[in-house]
């Protein structure tokens, strides 16, 4: 019973294929399924709500489209109709049921705001900020229509009037990178150096921001290097994307940028153009909203910001990102191949697009994408990761073991990051039962990342698993449960060792806990009916055994478990038969440790 997830958090890059335009932008939204006939008013209404909770946009379309012929003017109903057209990309298609919702309260939000991104467009700067005005505003909308109007106000060649209203923008106290961020872009598009130079360090020594809003900072951070470039301070673009890269760890787009700001004989502005500067104003909300829970939310703004700037190759990534999260890999897939091979997002998004083609069980394209960037790279850890993960999502662990010996071959000095190199090495030797191969990756793991809690619980458990260094084990897997106490397959492994050890009523104990954190894990639960029935519990064994059959085991497991519920556990004392009674489990195994491209997990 292992348990294994794809490299879903590896970071990655795309297919070189040219950035397409505004019509390719909408190309990439949901095609609606054949439509479905709903019948009635309310089979469509819930028809919808359903398709949307399952983020299938294309057929909540068809069913809200359905349920408005039966009530053509329902308020409610045109409302999500328009959010839903919005989050899937059909912006034009939005805007006539925009423009009859624009005097609704409830929904002008976003119905004046596609209405003021279609007239920045048009540059009708005015008219922007007549959309601008809201009747009812929460401290989000009063921030990004504030900072559009200043855009269109740029726009209208007014500068000072754009940088006085965001320094009069009100709101907490959060908000002020993106204030002091905008302010700098206006500026800079200006020609108003000093100004910009200022509001652009004012903004990079916001050290707080860091943590809050990343991926802003990061943006910043580009747009910035390109302003020291442009006025003859090559060295200190250099070095401020070599400081930033040392806070934003892992964010290998700023990598890419420094190698092109050292090479370049020229380097362009971030932004450029009014409607650019809007288009970043959504891409930074966005951003900064994307938290667990809010992906849909945060597409929204990222799909609105498209009309405004469709090569933003910035936007292409995070709708890829969040696609991928939203388990739609076939549309990450297309996000990610839109982004040109000479973007700095490029080698992030190809190794994305690979791990959703293995999400789709198309592992040989996958894996070779990521040769290709081996290719290129030699020494990028994070693709062997990503390689030896496909293969030991396919128990190729023959394959997987010889692609991290190819990465250990070309790591010269490996350093603290290095350490899940050798750990999914361990693990693909553990796998092959090559233990004297193993048990050595394990322990250079652990010397390069001491106390790794992933390391402590695989290696602990594994010698208990062979009755080897018991006490020593058990120490290894109680250091890692102190530091992860509320990681469930952690938990599990303490139980399960306290298990093979004979110590029931402590097993029990971790167990039940372990069944508490993570109550849908099939194999969790078969571990507490286990030590349920060696305890004495036979009835409460039964009850967790059948909610392990019910939380879909892998097939083998489940024949096992049935068997459990029909006949128990054999007797301890019987020949041949282990303590456990069953094939002993081995810890879960977390996907190769990586930096995640949204960097929030």
């Amino acid at each position: 019973m292992r348990r294994s997830k794809l490299l879903g958090s590896v970071m990655g890059a795309t297919l070189a294929v040219l950035t397409v335009g505004a019509a390719a932008a909408e190309a990439a939204t949901s095609k609606a399924p054949p439509p479905l006939n709903a019948g009635t008013l309310s089979g469509a209404f819930l028809s919808a709500r359903s398709a949307e909770r399952d983020n299938d946009f294309g057929s909540a379309i068809n069913f809200y489209r359905q349920a408005l012929t039966f009530d053509p003017k329902n308020t409610e109903l045109r409302q999500s109709l328009l959010l839903v057209l919005l989050t899937d990309g059909q912006f034009k298609q939005a805007l006539p049921i925009a423009e009859e919702l624009k005097a609704v309260p409830e929904i002008e939000r976003f119905s004046r705001l596609a209405l003021g991104i279609d007239a920045m467009n048009r540059k009708q700067y005015q008219k922007v900020n007549t959309l601008m005005m809201l009747s009812l505003q929460s401290d989000l909308d009063r921030m990004i229509t504030g900072l559009i109007s200043a855009w269109a106000k740029a726009g209208a060649g007014k500068p000072n009037e754009a940088l006085s209203m965001i320094a009069k923008l009100e709101g907490p106290e959060g908000f002020n990178l993106f204030k002091t961020y905008n302010s700098a872009l206006i500026a800079d598009m200006a020609g108003q150096k000093d100004k910009a130079a200022k509001f652009y360090q004012d903004a990079i020594d916001d050290k707080v921001s860091v943590a809050a809003a990343p991926d802003t900072y990061e943006r910043l951070v580009e747009a910035f290097a390109s302003f020291k470039f442009r006025n003859g301070d090559r060295d200190g673009a250099v070095a401020l994307i070599q400081q930033a890269s040392e806070m934003l760890s892992g964010r290998m787009v700023l990598t890419e940028f420094g190698k092109e700001i050292a090479d370049a004989k020229t380097v362009k502005p971030l932004i450029q153009t009014p409607q650019q500067g809007a288009a970043e104003v959504l891409y930074t909300i966005a951003t900064a909203i994307d938290r667990n829970g809010a992906e849909a939310f945060s597409k929204l703004y990222l799909q609105m910001s498209l009309p405004l700037r469709p090569d933003n190759d910035a936007t292409l990534f995070q709708l890829g990102d969040i696609s991928a999260k939203l388990e739609q890999p076939e549309k990450a897939i297309d996000y990610f191949g839109r982004i040109p091979a000479d973007s700095p997002y490029s080698r992030d998004a190809k190794m994305q697009l690979a791990i959703n083609l293995a999400i789709l069980k198309r592992n040989d394209e996958a894996i070779a994408e990521l040769n290709s960037l081996l290719g290129s790279n030699p020494q990028d850890m994070r693709t062997y990761l990503a390689i030896g993960s496909i293969y030991s999502q396919d128990k190729n662990f023959r394959q997987a073991a010889e692609t991290y010996d190819k990465a250990v071959a070309a790591l010269a000095n490996p350093k603290r990051e290095d350490w899940s190199i050798y750990y999914q090495r361990g693990i693909a030797y553990e796998r092959l039962k090559e233990w004297d191969k193993a048990e050595p990756n394990f322990l250079k793991a652990l010397d390069l990342y001491p106390d790794q809690p992933q390391v402590l619980n695989y290696l602990g458990y594994s010698w208990i698993d062979m009755n080897m260094k018991l006490e020593q084990g058990l120490d290894l897997i109680k250091k890692a449960v102190a530091a992860r106490p509320q990681d469930g397959y952690i938990v599990d492994s303490l139980g399960w060792a306290y298990y093979r050890l004979g110590r029931y009523d402590e097993a029990v104990a971790q167990l039940e806990q372990a069944v508490k954190l993570r109550a849908e894990d099939a194999t969790i639960n078969d571990h507490l009916g286990d030590a349920y029935w060696r305890a004495g519990r036979k009835l409460e064994a039964t009850f967790q055994w059948a909610h392990a059959r019910d939380s879909k085991p892998e097939p083998e497991d489940l024949a096992k478990i049935e068997e459990k519920l029909k006949n128990g556990l054999p007797h301890e004392k019987d020949p041949g038969v282990a303590k456990n009674g069953t094939e002993t489990p081995k810890p879960p195994v977390e996907p190769a440790p990586a930096p995640a491209p949204d960097k929030k997990g």
